[in-house]
Formats: C-alpha cells, structure tokens, sequence
C-alpha cells in the first residue's frame, strides 16, 4: 500500500494523520488524492467505509489557505454524517491552522452565526440550512476552491437536488469539484454531467459490494421471536459496541426501551427527536457511555465508531444499498466485524434479493443452531370461519353464519327476533319467535284474529274493521268507517271523521265569525272592531 507522504501531502497535515495512526492510504485514497491535488473533478463511487472521507479531505485542506475565508464546501445529507466528517477533517487540520464548521438544520443560528463571525475556511453543510445562510448573507461562495459533494444518492432520494441545483449555480465556476456516491443512477450522472468537467471516474465493480472483512451471517425466525436472539448475540459481543438497525421510528424506540429493560445501557436515535437528543446520544455512544445504539436507516449514514464489533439488522433493508451501509459501521478502516440479518418468515423474499448482491460468502444460522424454519403454506393453510360483521358472513355477527349471533347460527332469530332456518316448519305450526316480528304462521292467526308482538297489527284487521276495535297505541283502525257515520273522535286530538255532520249544525268557524259581523251592524258600529289577538 502506498504511504501518505508519497502522495505529495503538505507536512502539517502529514503531522496530523500521524497522531491519528494514518500512515498508509486506502485503495480510494491512492486513487482519488492524486486527481484532486492536480485540480481535475473527480466522481467517487464508494460504499461506506473505505476512507472517502480523508480522500477529499485532505485534499481540500492541501489547497485552502488559513485566511478566515470560506474556500471549501462539503455537501451532506444528514446532520449526523455532517457533524461526523467536520470531526474528521479537525483531526487531519489540527497543526494547519484551518477552521472548519457544521451548518445543519435542528440547531440555533446564533450558534452557527458566531462560529461564522470568528473566521473558517471550510463549511461542512446540509443543503437546507445552508441556503438559509445564502439568503440572509452570512456565507458567500465568491472564493471558494473545493466543492464535494457526499453520499449524493442519498441527497436525490431525500430531494435536495433542486436545492443542490441552487447552491453550485452560486459557486465560481472555477473550482474543484468532486462527487461521492454509493450508486450511480442517471440522476447523478446528469448533475455530474452538468456541473463537473472533465472529471476521472472511480467505479466500483459488483465484486467490490462484498463487506470485505466483515463476518456476515442471517437467522430465519419469526418477527415476535427476534428480541430474544438479539439479546444472545449482544450477550456473545461481550464488551465491544453493537450498533442495531431497525426500519420504523415506533420499532427503533421499543426495541431501545427492550434493551434498556433487559440491564444494557442502550441509547437511540430516530427522526422524531430532536437535534439535542441526538447529538446527546451519538455523544454517550462514541465515549463509550452506551454499550448498544438503536437507529434508522437515515442515522446509519453518520455513525462512525471504530469500537462496533457488531451490527445487528433487526428488521431486513428495503434495498441492497441500504444493507451495505449498515453493515458498513463495523469493519472501519479495515477492522474485522460482524453482521446478522434477522429475517421474518414475511421478509424472506426481500433478503433473497440482497444475498444475490453480496459475493462474499454468509453464514446461514439456521443450520449452525439447528432452529428449523417453518414457514406456513398460505396454499395449504387451513382458514377458519370467519368473524365477519355485516351481512353474509360464516361466523361473528353477520347472516348465514353458524355460530355468534348471525343468522341461522349462535344466537339467531328464534332467540333475539331474526329468523332462523326452520322457518319453513313453523309455518305450518303458526310459532312465532322473536321479539315482535311477523312470523311464518300469519295466515293461521288471520282467521283467527290474533294479536302479536308489542302493538303492531296482526292479520285479523279484516275482523276487527267490523267491530270497530281499536288496535296499537292510538293509531287509527279500520273501524273509522262506523265512526265516521257517528262523530266518534278517535287518537290524541286528532279530528275524527264526523266533521261533515257538524258543519250542518253551525258548529264551524265561519258562523261565528258572520255572528259577529251582525252584532257590530246592530250596535250602530260603523267600523269593524280588531279581533286580532295580542301577544
């Protein structure tokens, strides 16, 4: 391997990377640092973990002079990864004099602002928070030098690139520029297309999405069983650090509390917390303060930790990426780690898809714990009656169901007024069931006249019409014929039929009102008095 001072390195920076332990480059390092220190742009495809992050650092510090003026520019996509490159690039600047800042989102600009006023040469920054500063004027792009742009393909996912777009039209057009990324989709390419010139290409080949040094194994169990193996593997760990990687914020908190329950010094880091929480969190981890971390897939691109041994998948990546950069917090710097996949039988077809990605060989823990795998056949899976809730349904409370209080089933209509299967030879018996519903042996009790249920009418109406009776709750019968012809008045207040009959005998409205029109003519009133009711 190729020394750092063979690369042409200034010897400040040279003194810092010793104190470190750097002394030889990594493949990417001999690669890229080259190109850069001749002032060509560069494309980087690097997965994490291979030592990008001192490739374009120490570059840009070889080219930046310590004269408070912002000449270099870092591009990342989370504030974890931000923070965690500006902690790198001090590391190598230590005896240069150079300055470097975090501008992110979740922290307070008058923090931001003060660095900013005392002098840096060089700002590590996530794209929102960065356009904030251009707006308002506290940082200008007039003098800068170096460019980066890291883990580009997580900006495109997260939809920086518009604002990607805005920051290099502000930048001079004479520059160095350099992009990192761990894919290549044609978005990237088009930027790079757009905005770099010229530049060499560093691809890797799919040989090299191995996880070179990194024992990689993968346990098929189902999903309510998965806390009891983490607890075991952490438990072989020992004393090193493990790092755990869950899909979902909810699944990320209760496996941290789990842990925690379980006498391990466990932190989290999710997207709901807040920029302080997680700074608290990444900073107990680092010092050693936590044994274990619980993150998201979004945190996994700012942990760098030369201490994790092991890396557990609580929940299978949606992509073949995502997994190698998960896999990518052990094994730093060309350590050796370890990493188990925890798959559920639900997750199975997705891990199929990443272990065709991965050339190196994986241990298959099923086999090495004797735990068999029994993932049901929905083909041959035997369904039970369902619990159904509304109407043609085989169980619960629905009809045609055989059991719970559906029809024909459980509690059916000869129980609580729905009618059940035997209708047809009730009918004939004239049985009524239920609470007040008609049942099959109406014509029977027609002949009859009986009266069932609470108060609606039966069948026997055509009786009752001839003698008059009165039926329900004050609802008129069929009798009103025979009341009609005798003034009866029938119901609550309601008139009767026989309202013909006292309009004969003067009874009505009219006569009275005519009455006394005649009164007032009698008395000598030449105008007619008001009757108009006052209220």
């Amino acid at each position: 391997m190729t020394k750092f001072e063979e690369l042409g390195i200034k010897q400040s920076i040279l003194d810092g990377l010793r104190e470190i332990g750097f002394d030889e480059a990594f493949p990417i390092q001999e690669a890229t640092i080259p190109v850069l220190l001749s002032g060509r742009d560069v494309i980087g495809q690097a997965h994490t973990g291979t030592g990008k992050t001192a490739a374009f650092g120490i570059s840009m510090l070889s080219g930046v002079d310590a004269n408070k003026i912002i000449q270099g520019l870092v591009l990342a996509p989370t504030r974890e990864l931000a923070l965690q490159i500006t902690d790198e690039i001090k590391k190598f600047a230590k005896h240069t004099g150079i300055k470097v800042v975090s501008i992110y989102g979740g922290q307070g600009m008058g923090v931001q602002l003060q660095a900013l006023r005392h002098g840096v040469e060089i700002v590590v920054a996530t794209p929102g928070r960065l356009i904030d500063h251009l707006k308002q004027g506290s940082i200008e792009l007039n003098d800068i030098k170096y460019v980066v742009l890291d883990e580009a393909d997580t900006m495109l996912d997260m939809g920086f690139i518009d604002d990607i777009r805005f920051i290099l039209e502000m930048a001079p057009v004479n520059k160095v520029m350099s992009l990192f990324s761990a894919t290549m989709p044609p978005e990237i390419l088009r930027l790079a297309d757009e905005y770099l010139n010229n530049p060499k290409q560093f691809l890797l080949s799919a040989d090299d999405l191995s996880g070179e040094g990194i024992d990689q194994s993968f346990l098929i169990i189902k999903d309510r069983e998965k806390m009891d193996y983490l607890l075991q593997f952490i438990k072989e760990n020992k004393k090193s650090q493990s790092v755990v990687f869950c899909s979902t914020k909810n699944r990320t908190r209760d496996v941290a509390r789990a842990l925690r329950q379980s006498g391990y010094n466990a932190v989290a880091i999710e997207g709901d917390m807040s920029q302080h929480r997680r700074e608290i969190s990444m900073s107990q981890f680092r010092r050693g303060q936590a044994d274990i971390l619980v993150a998201t897939d979004v945190a996994a691109r700012g942990i760098d930790v030369p201490e994790v041994a092991l890396v557990v998948n609580y929940d299978v990546p949606n992509q073949e990426m995502v997994y190698f950069h998960r896999i990518g917090r052990t094994a730093r710097a060309g350590a050796k780690g370890r990493a188990i996949t925890l798959v559920s039988y639900s997750s199975v077809g997705d891990f199929n898809l990443i272990k065709q990605q991965v050339k190196a060989p994986m241990t298959d823990l099923n086999e090495k714990m004797g735990i068999v795998v029994d993932i049901p056949d929905p083909l041959k899976r035997q369904v039970g009656p369902r619990r159904t809730f509304g109407r043609g349904g085989s169980g619960g409370f629905g009809r045609d169901s055989r059991r719970g209080f559906g029809r024909s089933g459980g509690f059916r209509r000869d129980n609580f007024g729905r009618r059940d299967s035997g209708r047809d030879d009730r009918k004939e018996s004239g049985f009524r069931g239920g609470f007040g519903r008609r049942d099959s042996g109406r014509d029977d009790r027609k002949e009859s006249g009986f009266r069932g249920g609470f108060g609606r009418r039966d069948s026997g109406r055509d009786d009752r019409k001839e003698s008059g009776f009165r039926g329900g709750f004050g609802r008129r019968d069929s009798g009103r014929d025979d009341r009609k012809e005798s003034g009866f008045r029938g119901g609550f207040g309601r008139r009767d039929s026989g309202r013909d009959d006292r309009k004969e005998s003067g009874y009505g409205r009219d006569d009275r009102r005519q009455s006394r029109i005649e009164g007032d003519v009698r008395r000598g009133s030449s105008k007619r008095q008001s009757y108009r009711r006052r209220w």
